[in-house]
């Protein structure tokens, strides 16, 4: 009976081989499907530089990927990996910039930390019996904070010599993608040829048998996760190296794109099976994806959306292949890897082929009637930048000028990736939003080799060209709130400030304005200053626990109106009569409390304006005539008295 199914199995036609293929390879044939359809769907994919910027996006989630991957092979997870990176590289241009140290030392001190945070993880599981996902939290947390602690909340530059990570070997091969590949090769020998690898296989099918056949499990713990924190270091390293700087709050969420990636390249959350070539593949998928639909101008909501059904996707053709019976992607053998050779060959045959046919439905496209202009945005989750946009997106019409908009949602890397994706698409002019003017530099120097006119609205952009900078001063409108609060409360009185998300410089603008203004009225006490990151849910809870301390407050001031609506929500019936709140940007949501009296004022900025002034400016500098270098939106401290004529 045996024999009978084998050889129904093994006689069931090209068809099943077929089938076969598929599920044993689901990550390879899903990177395959969406090269060549967007492809197809877009002239700009397949070109070198956007092919290079594919492989400069997935490397830092792929060296992140590649150390959990050895944590999930031994049927554990860590959560840690996005902070660990952050911390390393904070670590790293810390003890490099502000305390002399030699880089060659600092870059093994920024490995050492990595380590330590996860023989922290190890010490934790393997003999303090907390479940993976509870110590990987608790070190998300603690490194993170620390990160923030030792840069005090601001990026730090990174040494040229070290910044060199970031750039091109030859003037063509990005260096990130030379580590990638390196540590890809690490991970797929560790897991493949030595005794640890063997372990973690073995740990991950079966914790209790492998320590009966003697395997130190503890200690091959803390060995796997020391592993992972290793990694997370270079991914952090070269991160940083891409921004030009150490951001405290990079990386944040990688670690749930490194763990994506993973299981999308076939890996088991239950452990036992796992390979770093799979892991590879998961990573490209998603900058794939992500590169894709950036160039098809897809909303950065939606992404998300379409990535979370790929991850689900990924999960269920991992269940159908074991229900199907396909071979483990954990170590194979010598033939089986002849296989596995034989099938990426192919594959790459097959792409080139389609790809090669798709590329001729573009081959004879001419150039676009309207300019196109791309914007990137911090952030469309605050109404600030939502009028920003609104603003740009109504003169861009007006003027019959094609806008695509970017959403960084305040990561200071995405931001570069996209940057990037404007450039090796071929956008004639950018108006850029930096999350950070530090880490926007490299793109926009990019850019401007490219002889793109890059414009910067609302920050500016640091050690790089831009056509103009549109803003309003952050900080002579922060001088503006404190001498509006202040002058409401006679020049005397208790107040608090709420800050926004550190390390950007927005924030630190407005704070250094806030500071200023408070100078000139000695009699305001400032009696707390905690961050709010310019959310108006943190704003709420941020408040509510600084009045247990101080019930006696008698002004606030916020550096956005979110937090001050948080804070208005927070005082309750004292907002506009015993405690006077100020807030930042005059968004509509601020200018109606204005109206109502529970906000006492918003230094507005008048975004709209914002965003038009800098669609023209990008469309003065696309014909090649001369902008000024600086155009300034003035601010206008709004209260009840004015707020009916006011229009941002």
């Amino acid at each position: 009976m045996a024999a009978e199914t084998l050889k129904s199995t093994s006689g069931a036609g090209g068809a099943a081989a077929v089938r076969r293929v598929l599920l044993d390879n689901g990550a390879l044939t899903a990177l395959i499907v969406l090269v060549v359809a967007l492809s197809a769907l877009s002239g700009d994919f397949l070109t070198t530089d956007n092919l290079l910027n594919i492989g400069v996006q997935a490397a830092v989630t792929a060296v992140l990927a590649f150390g959990v991957t050895f944590v999930i092979v031994s049927a554990g997870i860590d959560l840690s990996v996005g902070s660990v990176a952050a911390l390393s590289a904070t670590v790293l241009a810390w003890s490099a910039t502000q305390h002399g140290v030699p880089v060659a030392l600092a870059v093994v001190l920024a490995v050492a930390t990595g380590i330590a945070a996860g023989l922290v993880n190890g010490f934790l599981i393997a003999y303090g019996k907390l479940p993976p996902f509870i110590a990987t939290l608790a070190m998300l947390s603690v490194g993170r904070g620390l990160s923030l602690v030792i840069s005090e909340g601001s990026p730090i530059p990174f040494p040229d010599s070290v910044s060199h990570l970031g750039d091109t070997l030859g003037g063509w091969l990005p260096v990130p993608v030379l580590v990638m590949a390196v540590m890809g090769l690490v991970a797929a020998f560790v897991l493949g040829r030595t005794y640890i690898g063997r372990s973690m296989y073995a740990i991950g099918g079966n914790e209790e048998a492998a320590r009966l056949s003697g395997l130190r499990v503890r200690k091959q713990k803390l060995a796997i996760y020391a592993l992972s924190g290793l990694f997370a270091a270079v991914a952090g390293v070269v991160l940083a190296a891409r921004l030009s700087s150490a951001q405290p709050q990079a990386a944040d969420g990688y670690e749930l794109d490194a763990i994506a990636a993973v299981v999308i390249g076939g890996a088991s959350l239950a452990g036992g099976t796992g390979k770093a070539s799979g892991t590879l593949i998961g990573a490209l998928i998603l900058a794939v994806l992500r590169n894709g639909l950036n160039l098809l101008n897809v909303s950065a909501f939606w992404q998300q959306v379409v990535i979370g059904v790929v991850i689900a996707l990924a999960v269920l053709l991992d269940t159908l292949r074991r229900k199907a019976g396909a071979t483990p992607v954990a170590g194979a053998s010598q033939g089986g890897k002849g296989r596995q050779a034989v099938t990426y060959g192919l594959a790459a045959v097959v792409t080139v082929a389609v790809v090669g046919a798709t590329s001729f439905l573009h081959g004879g496209s001419s150039a676009a009637a309207n300019p196109r202009i791309g914007l990137a945005l911090s952030t469309l989750n605050n109404p600030f930048f939502v009028q920003i946009e609104a603003g740009a997106r109504a003169e861009a019409k007006r003027l019959g000028v094609d806008l695509t908009v970017t959403d960084a949602q305040n990561d200071a890397s995405q931001q570069a990736n996209q940057l990037q994706n404007f450039t090796s698409s071929g956008v004639d002019a950018i108006v850029v939003n930096p999350v950070d003017s530090d880490a926007a530099g490299p793109a926009v120097r990019a850019a401007d080799k490219a002889d793109i006119p890059v414009i910067a609205v609302d920050r500016g952009v640091s050690k790089a060209q831009t056509k103009a900078l549109v803003a309003s001063d952050n900080v002579a409108g922060g001088e503006l709130a404190a001498k509006t609060i202040a002058g409401k409360l006679g020049g005397h009185g208790k107040i608090v400030i709420l800050q926004g998300q550190a390390g950007t410089s927005a924030a630190r603008e407005r704070a250094q304005g806030f500071a200023q203004g408070l100078k000139a009225y000695p009699g305001i006490e400032v009696v707390a200053q905690q961050p709010a990151d310019f959310d108006r849910t943190k704003g709420l809870d941020v408040m509510s626990n600084l009045l247990q301390a101080h019930p006696d407050v008698q002004g606030v001031i916020a550096a956005n109106d979110e937090m001050a609506l948080g804070a208005v929500k927070a005082l309750g019936s004292k907002a506009g009569k015993s405690v006077q709140v100020v807030g930042f940007d005059g968004t509509p949501d601020g200018l109606k409390a204005v109206e109502a009296g529970t906000l006492y004022a918003s230094v507005a900025q008048q975004p709209s304006r914002l965003g038009k002034i800098a669609v023209d400016n990008a469309l003065t500098a696309l014909k090649g005539r001369k902008t000024e270098q600086t155009v300034k939106v003035p601010v206008k401290v709004v209260t009840r008295d004015n707020v009916a004529g006011f229009s941002g």
